[in-house]
C-alpha cells in the first residue's frame, strides 16, 4: 500500500514507484494514469494465447463442461415421422366434418409401433408419440370422443393437421445442432443424443500450473506460527480452474527467492499450457515473479 509522510502543516508526501511526491492532502490513493486498463490487459492476454489443437473423444455422459471440437450434424429428421401429439383417435379430417360422426376403430397404435395404413372411413386409437397411420391427417383428443361398441363418436368437427407433429419439425437431416467451440451444457448433450450421436469430439482440457509464492504461507491444517498466514489463494484458484474444466498442476508454495521462483516457472512451462502465479508481483525486494 502507498505510504505518506507529513512535511509541513498543510503538505504531505506520498511514496510512488518513481519516488516521493508532494500532495496537499493525506490521501495517497494511486491514479490510473499510465496504467493498462482491465479491458486492454484481457485483450493482450487473449491475443497472446495459443488455442489448444489437441482433441479427444468422450462419451455423452462425460461431455458436460467440455468444449466441442467439431459440430454435431444430424443424419436424420427429428421427429422421424409424423406423430400424434395427444392421446385420442387418428382420422381423416374429411370423414369428420361435423360433430357427432361415428367411426369404427380399425386399429390401435401405441408409441413404438408401426401402424397399418388407415382404412377408409375409420379411426385408429392412437397415443402420444405414436406414428400417424398413412392416410390419417388429424388426431382428435380423447376428451371430446366417446367410445361406443367397436367404434368412436367424434364430438367435434376436425381440422386437417390437428394435434399432429410433422416429420423434421424439430431438426432436419443435415442441420448442425451444436456448433463447434461451445462449452457443452446439458441441453447440448441432449440434442446430440436426440440425433443418435453417442460420442463427441472435444478439446483437450487445458493444463494450468499453479503456485503461490511467499515465505509467510503455510497450508491449512498446519500450525499457524507468528508471521504466518494460511495459503487460501491456492485453493480458491484451484477451485475456479476446476470449475472451468482445467486440469491443475499444483506446484505448491514457492519460497521468496529468485532461484526458487525461476525453477517453479520453468517447471510449470514444461508441464502445462498456462502458468498462474499468486504473489511475488509487487516492487519489493522479496518479489521475484515479475
Amino acid at each position: 500500500m502507498p505510504a505518506s509522510k507529513r512535511t509541513s502543516a498543510s503538505r504531505y508526501e506520498c511514496a510512488t514507484s518513481t519516488g516521493w511526491q508532494q500532495v496537499s492532502a493525506p490521501s495517497c490513493t494511486p491514479t490510473l494514469d499510465g496504467l493498462t486498463s482491465y479491458e486492454d490487459a484481457v485483450a493482450r492476454l487473449a491475443e497472446a494465447a495459443i488455442p489448444l489443437s489437441d482433441f479427444e473423444t468422450v462419451a455423452l455422459t462425460a461431455a458436460v463442461g467440455r468444449v466441442l471440437a467439431a459440430p454435431v450434424v444430424s443424419t436424420l429428421d427429428v421427429p422421424g415421422w409424423d406423430y400424434s401429439a395427444m392421446d385420442g383417435y387418428a382420422v381423416r379430417a374429411g370423414d369428420c366434418t361435423e360433430a357427432g360422426c361415428l367411426l369404427p376403430v380399425s386399429q390401435r397404435v401405441p408409441a413404438g409401433t408401426a401402424p397399418q395404413p388407415l382404412q377408409l372411413a375409420t379411426a385408429a386409437r392412437i397415443f402420444t408419440g405414436a406414428p400417424m397411420p398413412a392416410g390419417a391427417d388429424a388426431v382428435v383428443i380423447q376428451e371430446v370422443c366417446e367410445a361406443v361398441d367397436d367404434g368412436v363418436r367424434i364430438g367435434a368437427a376436425v381440422a386437417v393437421g390437428a394435434n399432429v407433429r410433422r416429420r423434421g419439425e424439430d431438426i432436419l437431416a443435415g442441420a448442425a445442432v451444436v456448433d463447434a467451440g461451445l462449452r457443452l451444457l446439458p441441453q447440448h448433450v441432449g440434442l446430440a443424443a436426440s440425433v443418435g450421436v453417442a460420442e463427441l469430439s472435444v478439446v483437450r482440457r487445458p493444463r494450468v500450473a499453479l503456485f503461490a509464492s511467499g515465505d509467510e504461507l503455510v497450508m491449512p491444517g498446519q500450525p499457524l506460527t507468528p508471521g504466518k498466514i494460511y495459503n487460501s489463494n491456492l485453493f480458491t484458484a484451484t477451485a475456479l480452474l476446476q470449475a472451468l474444466g482445467c486440469d491443475v498442476v499444483d506446484l505448491g508454495i514457492v519460497e521468496d527467492t529468485l532461484e526458487a521462483t525461476k525453477a517453479a516457472i520453468s517447471r510449470g512451462a514444461a508441464e502445462a499450457d498456462l502458468v498462474l502465479a499468486s504473489g511475488g508481483v509487487s516492487v519489493g525486494e522479496e518479489d521475484h515473479v515479475k
